[in-house]
């Protein structure tokens, strides 16, 4: 009974790490990556950080493109992108499935 429970904490905290990514940026990915000594949570906030960090690397230059009128269209593309991976990242990982994030940098490595 203790395993379920325990599981189902895990898949929780793995969900969160994608949803504290949408709401605080790379910080709640950070902190939660830091923080926990679960492998797997630990690999879920690697993932949700290394999405976070490119995505505020694709708004800097979105935002510089302006100037050009293109960082105009990007910027609400680039942020609808964020919402989208990271409500679908949050649902696998409540399904205990580690979803990658497409055009992401992996800067943070195992």
């Amino acid at each position: 009974m203790q395993e379920r429970h325990s599981e189902s904490n895990d898949k929780s905290m793995m969900a969160l790490a994608h949803i504290l990514g949408l709401l605080t940026g790379f910080i709640g990915p950070l902190v939660l990556y830091v923080a926990t000594q679960e492998p797997e949570v630990k690999r879920h906030a690697r993932l949700a950080l290394n999405w976070q960090i490119s995505l505020l690397i694709y708004l800097l230059v979105s935002f510089v493109l302006v100037f050009l009128l293109i960082g105009i269209i990007l910027i609400p593309i680039v942020l609808l992108m964020d919402l989208v991976f990271c409500i679908m990242a949050a649902v696998k990982a409540n399904e205990g499935v580690a979803w990658k994030y497409p055009l992401t940098i992996q800067l943070i490595k195992d």
